[in-house]
Formats: structure tokens, sequence, C-alpha cells
């Protein structure tokens, strides 16, 4: 919007200057007249455009979208201002508190089988950083340029994650991380998740060979499903993608993470 207002005021003098050298007489806050008369209908407009993206966002969130590959390009600034801003940071500590009062409620049985399973990307780690230089979900998601950024293992721990994993793990919950990460990358996994803060989870899966080419609906699905074969009970889950939540072999509680970025089915 930014960039619309200005062309709008740089209009708004050529205006002004032609009509100078037309009639030098004619009274000089011509131009402050226009922008008095425009400067509410582009507050409107404004206005509209973060409604219009907030309901997108909503939509997103509530999985009631059709698969998506980008962000809305109008949306984009939008977008990054929730994801820079304070918002984003406060829903992320909505989700750890409800899940936080959840995981407390359970009673645990005492033969360590009760699980709580993590996705990774968005959920424990920020890659924040990567789409930061990539229009925080503007571009079209490109594999290998995200594969060299996780190879680097620089992700940042998501804090309010971190808190609620060391109280999950405090509580007596066995730990699952479930992640779309590639079996290729687990050492730079876990290098990056104990750097971050995340330690003594009991199992980290990661896609095989055999894995590759399914959605990430089925892949943890499947995955899930072995837990329960093993005798584990899920009681909760958490990830920011719906992919990481919905399927066969569902945990008793699900807790969603906010992510506009990106889309995985």
């Amino acid at each position: 919007m930014g960039f619309f207002r200005i062309f709008l005021f740089m209009s708004l003098v050529s205006i002004s200057v032609c009509q100078e050298n037309l009639n030098p007489d004619l009274p000089r806050p011509l131009i402050i007249e226009l922008q008095e008369s425009i400067e509410p209908q582009l507050r409107e407009s404004v206005e509209e455009l973060k409604l219009q993206c907030g309901s997108w966002r909503l939509a997103v969130e509530t999985n009631n979208l059709s698969p998506w590959k980008t962000i809305p390009e109008e949306c984009a600034d939008y977008v990054k201002e929730y994801i820079m801003g304070r918002a984003y940071g406060m829903d992320l500590e909505r989700v750890s508190n409800e899940a936080g009062l959840y995981a407390k409620s359970v009673e645990l049985k005492e033969d360590g089988k009760d699980v709580w399973v993590f996705d990774v990307d968005e959920t424990l780690l920020s890659n924040l950083p990567y789409y930061a230089e990539h229009g925080y979900g503007l571009e079209v998601f490109d594999s290998v340029a995200f594969d060299k950024w996780v190879d680097k293992g620089s992700a940042p721990a998501i804090e309010s994650s971190l808190k609620f994993y060391e109280g999950v793990l405090s509580l007596g919950f066995k730990v699952f991380l479930l992640t779309g990460r590639s079996e290729e990358q687990r050492s730079v996994t876990v290098e990056n998740l104990i750097s971050a803060g995340f330690q003594n989870w009991d199992k980290l899966v990661l896609r095989g060979f055999e894995d590759h080419g399914k959605t990430a609906t089925l892949y943890k699905s499947e995955k899930r499903s072995r837990m329960v074969e093993g005798g584990f009970r899920i009681l909760g889950n958490s990830g920011d993608q719906w992919s990481d939540l919905l399927g066969s072999s569902m945990s008793i509680r699900s807790f969603k993470l906010p992510n506009p970025m990106y889309y995985i089915p």
C-alpha cells in the first residue's frame, strides 16, 4: 500500500503542476483539496484489504480453503505484519497455554505408553529466517532452497513451544517427534533441535525412502498407526499443518499452531 500512496501523491503533484502551467493564477491549494477528498477513500480501501486478508487467514487456520501454493499477492504486507508483529507470538502462546492445560488434566497410566506427538518445522523450530527472504509465503515453495536452509541447522526454537515441550516431559509423557523432513536430514535435525533447547525425546520419525511421494496426511497417519499398533496411546498432537493432525490414528486432542505462510496437504 506504501507504493500506491506514493504513486497517488505523485499523480496529484503532476496534476497540480500541469494546472499551474496552464493557468498561473489558479489557487495553489488544489492538490491539498484533492488529497483531502481521496484520503477517506484510501483509508477505506486499506481497511477493506485488511479485512479481506484477515478473512483469508481465518480460512487457512480453520482448514476451509482449497489447497493453495502461495499467499495472495495483495496480502503480502498483511502476512508479514502478522508474522513479525505481536499477534503471531500471542497466537503461538495461546496454543501452548491451552495445550498445557489439557496436558495437566490428563491422568497418565503407569505403563509409559502415553504419548504426545510433535511436528518439527513451525511447531518446535521456526524457519522465519528462511521465509523472511522468500516473501513470507509469497514465493512458490522451493524444496532445494529450503533443504539448503535446513542443512545449516540454525533454525531457532519457538519459545512458547519449547516451554510447553519441557512441561510435557515433566508430566511424564513419552515424546515422539514426527516430521516431514527426510531421513537424510536426521543428523542436522537432531543437532538443530538440541542446540535450540529440545532434548530427551523418545523417538524422532523422518521420511524414509518408502515415504517419498506420499502426502503428509497419509505419511503421518501411517506413522501414528504404527505407534498405536505398538501399544502407545496418542493423547496429544501439536502441529502447524492440518496434515499433521488429521487422518487415521488421530490423537485424543490436537492443537493447531498458526501458519499462514504455506500449506502442506
